[in-house]
């Protein structure tokens, strides 16, 4: 690694670690459409039947300070009511520094059709999270002289049992009809306290934009012959997310090649600078395959900004289970249900 990127890996670290004068951004997923109830509560419930995943992503994995987050989530449409709700646990964990960060949220979303072609579905999300430090993980000046590490314990005093507990809420909404959706979400709308060290460090709001439009082969090649049980399309789509200081844009193509799933896109805004960076971060790879009730997915971030010469990039799986719990023998009922590249009916 240059000079230039362990500077920024410092600061990186020492940003994570005094969070009363630093800024923090939440872990993001590259397989957005795949972490639904992440990514938007309205999401909740969208495949209208029920469903169960998790997403798992490794940053940085050449880095000592890489990144692992975990997220799990389960979420169940309840047709006569026009309501979903769902459940999702998110954990994430810093390597150098051991800090964690887990938290628990329950969400309830409405669906209403504005008219024959268009569909809302908003949500609101409630929230519990528990954030805390490794310490012994950690080095301090005082063990330190010109020839390097020459104490193994430090004189600081912590209190090392304290962790930050509190309330977390969130509220998003999408609209979408056969071929269009478009939706927004607000996480953090009280801006809890995240301190881990006694003070006073707020957790901005996050505030998201995301959307995509699906294209049928056959649109685009009228001599094309589509098959009724393989969907063959492209499918462009953004995810546009901000918090406090910083602002990042996800923006490309997925490729559905049924059973076969292939994407590929671009993060970073290129005209956009930090502390005269520039804002141009990864080229993602992705593929994946249904099979059945099934979906799985990976995914690879090939970084391209100065610091990720070395770090090893990112890697990303995700697991997708539909399944249904209605009587077998009621007549089904008319649905709308919104097939993003990451099918969400089976």
């Amino acid at each position: 690694m240059n000079i230039r990127g362990l500077f920024k890996l410092i600061f990186l670290s020492s940003s994570l670690l005094f969070g009363n004068i630093s800024k923090a951004q939440d872990p993001q997923f590259s397989q957005y459409y795949a972490a639904p109830l992440y990514l938007n509560p309205g999401l909740t419930g969208i495949n209208q039947v029920g469903r169960a995943g998790i997403n798992y992503r490794n940053q940085w994995p050449s880095l000592a300070a890489n990144f692992e987050t975990y997220s799990f989530y389960f979420d169940y449409n309840f047709e006569d009511y026009n309501s979903s709700a769902g459940l999702i646990i998110n954990t994430d964990r810093e390597g150098l520094a051991g800090l964690r960060s887990t938290n628990i949220g329950l969400i309830y979303a409405y669906q209403m059709e504005l008219n024959y072609n268009w569909t809302v579905r908003p949500a609101v999300q409630f929230g519990y999270a528990i954030r805390d430090l490794n310490f012994d993980k950690l080095t301090f000046g005082d063990q330190y002289d010109n020839t390097g590490l020459v104490r193994p314990v430090t004189g600081e005093t912590f209190n090392t049992g304290f962790k930050s507990r509190f309330f977390d809420f969130a509220a998003g909404g999408i609209i979408f009809n056969p071929k269009i959706w478009f939706g927004g979400a607000i996480h953090h709308i009280n801006e809890p306290n995240q301190s881990i060290a006694g003070g006073t460090s707020l957790l901005k709001h996050k505030v998201s934009f995301h959307g995509g439009y699906k294209i049928h082969f056959e649109e685009m090649n009228p001599f094309y012959q589509a098959r009724a049980d393989r969907e063959r399309s492209i499918t462009p789509t953004f995810n546009y997310r901000y918090q406090d200081q910083f602002d990042q844009l996800d923006i490309g193509v997925y490729v559905t090649l049924e059973p076969i799933l292939l994407g590929l896109w671009y993060r970073g805004i290129p005209i956009k600078t930090f502390e005269g960076i520039p804002n141009s971060e990864s080229i993602i790879f992705m593929t994946g395959v249904y099979m059945g009730r099934t979906t799985i997915g990976y995914s690879f971030d090939y970084t391209i900004s100065d610091l990720g010469r070395d770090s090893g990039g990112a890697h990303e799986i995700s697991l997708t289970y539909a399944f249904s719990l209605n009587d077998p023998r009621k007549p089904p009922k008319e649905v709308r249900e919104l097939k993003c590249p990451i099918p969400f009916i089976f």
